[in-house]
């Protein structure tokens, strides 16, 4: 991805600090669920970048939605992205499933969203969309099969990222088909609002909410609010008003293999030669999936 040599600097290390700050977000999480269980570490997440968001709200002063059905697409998107992603990644992660394996998973998304958007919204599926999922598939698969001989995943952990992956998949298709444009700050603070309406009292219902404080949580904690929830979304929309969308989208393809990385530099989590093949199989897939087709346009004659 290349910006303007004019750009300030931090815009044009934008690129390496998200993919850094994004995929050390899986490690975090896992760290972090070792001292507090799923739903009570995303209220205390959840909290904190509400705090923050409704200051910088103050301070800024951005415009609102102007109709109530705005606000319910907000609330919506909040509610897939926030509650049904974030907290089944969660589980999954409580549940055992590696580092890799699930950054993997979730890497299927845009792949899921091309093949049901036209359905959603009348586009043509293409034959290579097809293969690019079926290229995919077969990436995460070896994935799955070279590293059943550290650890198999149990059906609840898949179980867990699938329905995380649809989630996030959901979340993208609603904000393709009902989105408008508003300020991130405003998408922001309604997103995690819907989501600790949802997570909070499920921590009440399912969790003894005790948490273990201590130096490892409180920084994972940190990162979770700061690192990911404010400052690698904030390089993402810097990136995406600055940059072409399709070479942001393309930095996701290197998350699978980079929190692979730190997990295995952080948690000494294993992953053998062939899952990093299976690594780049699937990232193949999902490039060819997603990959934009440039419009043929016939001449006069």
């Amino acid at each position: 991805m290349r910006f303007d040599h004019r750009l300030p600097l931090w815009l044009r290390a934008a690129p390496v600090l998200f993919l850094l700050l994004w995929s050390g977000g899986y490690v975090t999480a896992k760290i972090a669920l070792q001292y507090a269980e799923p739903m009570t570490l995303l209220t205390l997440r959840y909290a904190w970048v509400i705090m923050i968001m409704a200051a910088l709200f103050l301070y800024l002063k951005p415009r609102l939605p102007s109709r109530p059905l705005d606000w319910a697409h907000l609330a919506i998107v909040g509610f897939l992205l926030q509650a049904v992603y974030f907290g089944f990644c969660y589980l999954a992660f409580r549940a055992g499933i590696a580092v890799g394996t699930l950054a993997l998973l979730f890497s299927l998304q845009p792949v899921l969203v091309a093949l049901v958007a036209p359905r959603w919204s009348g586009e043509t599926i293409r034959a290579v969309q097809w293969a690019g999922l079926i290229l995919g598939l077969v990436g995460t698969g070896i994935v799955i099969a070279a590293r059943a001989a550290i650890e198999i995943p149990s059906i609840p952990a898949l179980t867990f990222a699938l329905l995380g992956l649809i989630g996030i998949a959901g979340a993208a298709l609603w904000e393709k088909r009902f989105g408008i444009e508003q300020h991130p700050v405003v998408s922001n603070l309604v997103g995690y609002a819907a989501g600790i309406v949802v997570v909070l009292p499920l921590s009440f219902l399912l969790e003894t909410r005790e948490v273990t404080w201590n130096w490892s949580f409180t920084l994972a904690l940190a990162y979770l609010v700061v690192g990911n929830s404010v400052i690698a979304v904030g390089l993402l929309l810097a990136m995406i008003r600055q940059g072409d969308v399709s070479r942001v989208s393309a930095l996701f393809f290197l998350v699978p293999p980079m929190a692979a990385l730190i997990a295995w530099l952080v948690m000494s989590e294993e992953m053998p030669g062939l899952a990093w093949f299976g690594m780049v199989v699937a990232a193949a897939g999902v490039y060819v999936a997603t990959k934009k087709v440039p419009a043929v346009t016939s001449g006069d004659g």
